[in-house]
């Protein structure tokens, strides 16, 4: 799918379909009125007879109107202008796409005029971002596995926004928004491939591959280098599997030597059980989505690489699986952790952040600007935040706001939650410095956060629990990509952009 953007009135545009927006009172947007004009008042008269209703949702398509270039022109309904905001147009753009039809290969979409509502307007650059993603997440779709792939069209061949003068945010905006879907359907293909495929191993293998192709510097480290580290913690969580685990750092170099790097530190758990502390058999399968935090580190390098970003950005991916074998860690064992704290391990299925307190101490030698940690971490938080918001930890308020502040950018929300020293009672072990989870029922999510809060005194730092938003179940099962756009937004605004 190619992106363009062009400088024409909607009845002047040569394409197969040329795609304007109506609100729900009946206002035209100025492409559907200069078309309308054209045709003396076809568009009008749609409205005026009822099938055009301005709809949110509702999509109509007229064809071979009077004095207009396009054989085609779909009025999308764009709701109440009042109610008009950037998920709205969102919607609007995946109804424009979805209704178009297979017949259209060359779609011509009026967006930027799909303005409204109250507030601040979002630039241009970043409509056309999300104009870009929405289009490309519209068609997306995981078929590679399957021996007959979907028949279904992938949309059209090519998408061109239209423009009203020539804008160069629009185009800088549209560049973007191809690297941050590339980026994002990495994320997302990763996250779909199942347990057998997608092993610690495979992603090994595809840190070096995104290494050649976008000239990354790659370590993949193996158990006997694990073990070198003294990563016991880490260790642990593999002792039931057959699968070697995988310590993979990807390092970024856009900016200069001296300048300290964003660590994104994702967790990579390619297929979870719980271990001795064995999860319900419903809905198991969906256990393979527990690799999206790293999943989604390597979304967000690739895009930032694309981008060419000046910042300097390492990835440090834990990857393993977490069985249950005769070998397999059982509660009340107690591990070492890289920083030399101790750990009882109370409940196996807490293993995420058994993998990921060695990574964020890991994470010191490269004297970070900040860490962000980000994890398919805890049943908690999707209670708390359901599948919306992004659960977001940080004792640091600057930092904090600022990834809030792009998480808005960026139309991936997150919702900051509290990580204090009050919940940190919940750790107390008689046995070792700490347990690896707090009283049942009790903020489980927090205290996850607390535990990780451990091993990050020595810089700046945040965590991301994305159990709610890294996958989808049901009908809609797969991937969604989350939180790769706000990340590239964090870093985009690291860059000064």
């Amino acid at each position: 799918m190619e992106f363009i953007t062009k400088v024409a009135a909607g009845d002047a545009i040569k394409a197969d379909c040329v795609t304007v927006g109506v609100f729900a009172d009946g206002e035209m947007t100025p492409s559907a009125k200069a078309i309308d004009a054209a045709s003396k008042g076809v568009i009008k008269a749609a409205i005026k007879s009822g099938d055009v209703t301005g709809k949110k949702g509702s999509a109509v398509m007229l064809r071979q109107l009077a004095n207009v270039a396009a054989p085609r022109v779909l009025v999308v309904g764009l709701g109440k202008r009042e109610e008009f905001s950037q998920r709205a147009f969102g919607e609007a753009v995946r109804t424009a796409i979805k209704a178009a039809g297979p017949a259209v290969k060359d779609l011509a979409i009026a967006a930027l005029e799909w303005t409204g509502g109250k507030g601040k307007a979002a630039r241009h650059d970043a409509l056309a971002r999300l104009f870009v993603t929405t289009a490309r997440e519209t068609v997306f779709r995981t078929d590679e596995l399957k021996s007959k792939k979907d028949d279904e069209p992938k949309g059209p061949a090519s998408i061109t926004l239209l423009a009203h003068a020539k804008d160069a945010q629009v185009e800088q905006g549209i560049k973007q928004g191809v690297a941050l879907a590339n980026g994002s359907e990495l994320t997302k293909r990763l996250g779909n491939l199942p347990g057998n495929v997608c092993t610690p191993s495979f992603l090994g293998a595809q840190a070096e591959k995104l290494g050649k192709e976008f000239k990354l510097q790659v370590e993949v480290f193996d158990r006997k280098g694990i073990e070198k580290l003294g990563m016991d913690s880490f260790l642990s969580v593999t002792n039931g599997s057959a699968q070697p685990p995988r310590l993979i750092v990807m390092h970024y170099k856009g900016a200069a030597k001296t300048a300290a790097p964003v660590v994104l530190v994702g967790k990579g758990i390619t297929f979870d059980t719980g271990g001795v502390s064995l999860k319900p058999g419903a809905n198991m399968d969906e256990m393979k989505y527990d690799m999206c935090g790293a999943a989604s580190v390597f979304g967000t390098l690739r895009a930032v690489a694309e981008m060419k970003l000046p910042v300097n950005v390492v990835g440090i991916l834990v990857a393993c699986e977490n069985m249950l074998s005769g070998t397999a860690t059982k509660p009340g064992d107690i591990f070492t952790s890289m920083s030399g704290q101790t750990i009882e391990v109370l409940n196996t299925d807490a293993e995420g952040r058994l993998i990921l307190c060695d990574a964020l101490t890991y994470a010191e030698r490269f004297k970070p600007a900040a860490v962000i940690d980000i994890a398919t971490l805890t049943g908690a938080c999707v209670v708390a935040l359901g599948d919306v918001h992004t659960g977001l930890f940080s004792p640091d308020d600057e930092l904090a706001d600022e990834l809030l502040a792009a998480s808005r950018a960026a139309f991936d929300p997150a919702w900051r939650m509290p990580v204090e020293d009050a919940y940190q009672d919940q750790l107390k072990s008689n046995f070792a410095d700490m347990a690896n989870i707090g009283a049942p029922g009790k903020a489980g999510a927090v205290v996850a956060a607390c535990f990780l809060a451990r091993f990050t005194k020595a810089y700046r730092w945040a965590h991301l629990d994305i159990a709610g938003t890294a996958w989808k179940s049901g009908a809609a099962k797969g991937a969604t990509g989350r939180p790769v756009p706000l990340l590239t937004q964090f870093l985009m605004g690291r860059a000064g952009g």
